[in-house]
């Protein structure tokens, strides 16, 4: 028998492949076109890009100059006003001392606690429950105004005076013990005010049977005054306060010893004299043998 060549079938291609394949040459060739326009079009470009940012930046170069040269000042005016305001702080605090500055919180204390005796520190508000549910601009009228001071006869203005007397004579250490006074006068204040000022103001009176819907009512005064009488009880407790001691350890306490020790002087030439020459070794004071 006699072999036969084989031969390869190829199968016809369908019209969606030959269609793909057109199509992919007509892009090819599409591309291959458009290469070189694209390209000169990129170079034009790029030079026309290059050309605007360089007149761009001529144009923003006096501008960021002139902002930079700006940020600069400002940043010395404001070092400048650190340092003055660091300054201005260590000479404050070489004035204004602690004790000082609790001898003014206390006398301003004492101050407030004078002047709220002439401002109004209760009301009776006339027909409250007819303006339940309204805004706060529409107020009830108030009748009755009395001040703070006229509850108990003016008792806390020599007290405010007292207190702000012994805060200025508690400034010498040796009288500090004054403050106590001043604390207990504060205390004394706390006690009228709540004592007597407290149940007068919440007590309408004689209005509650002449208007309907009369109720009492404290104003800022009253609480002006309690706010000072508690004033007058910490600035002079205040005066007791000490500094707060912090522990160190071993090398804390080395480092600062060894920063408050003074330099050694250098020994003068007499001394130097005084002490002679060094003592010389044996082998050296030795007298040499003889052969």
């Amino acid at each position: 028998m006699i072999a036969a060549v084989r031969r390869r079938i190829v199968a016809p291609l369908s019209w969606a492949e030959a269609l793909t394949r057109r199509a992919d040459r007509q892009a090819n060739r599409l591309l291959e076109r458009s290469q070189p326009p694209l390209a000169r079009w990129a170079r034009r470009g790029g030079a026309l890009a290059a050309r605007w940012s360089r007149r761009i930046g001529r144009l923003a170069r006096p501008a960021a100059a002139l902002l930079f040269r700006g940020l600069a000042q400002g940043e010395r005016r404001l070092r400048r006003a650190g340092v003055a305001a660091a300054r201005a702080a260590t000479r404050a605090s070489a004035v204004l001392t602690p004790r000082r500055a609790i001898c003014a919180v206390t006398v301003a204390a004492a101050a407030c606690l004078l002047a709220s005796q002439f401002v109004a520190y209760r009301a009776v508000e006339v027909g409250q429950p007819g303006y339940s549910g309204l805004p706060a601009i529409a107020a009830p009228p108030t009748v009755a105004a009395r001040t703070a001071g006229q509850a108990h006869s003016y008792t806390l203005v020599p007290i405010a005076l007292l207190a702000a007397a012994l805060a200025l004579l508690a400034m010498a250490p040796r009288r500090r013990r004054l403050a106590g006074v001043v604390v207990l006068l504060g205390l004394a204040s706390l006690a009228i005010i709540l004592l007597i000022d407290l149940p007068a103001g919440l007590d309408a009176g004689s209005q509650g049977s002449r208007f309907a819907g009369a109720h009492a009512v404290l104003d800022d005064g009253f609480y002006a005054e309690l706010a000072a009488a508690a004033g007058l009880v910490v600035g002079g407790l205040l005066y007791y306060a000490r500094p707060c001691r912090i522990r160190t350890n071993l090398s804390g306490r080395a480092a600062g010893a060894l920063r408050r020790r003074r330099p050694r002087r250098a020994s003068s030439r007499a001394k130097e004299t005084r002490r002679g020459s060094p003592p010389r070794s044996g082998a050296a004071s030795a007298p040499a043998s003889r052969p």
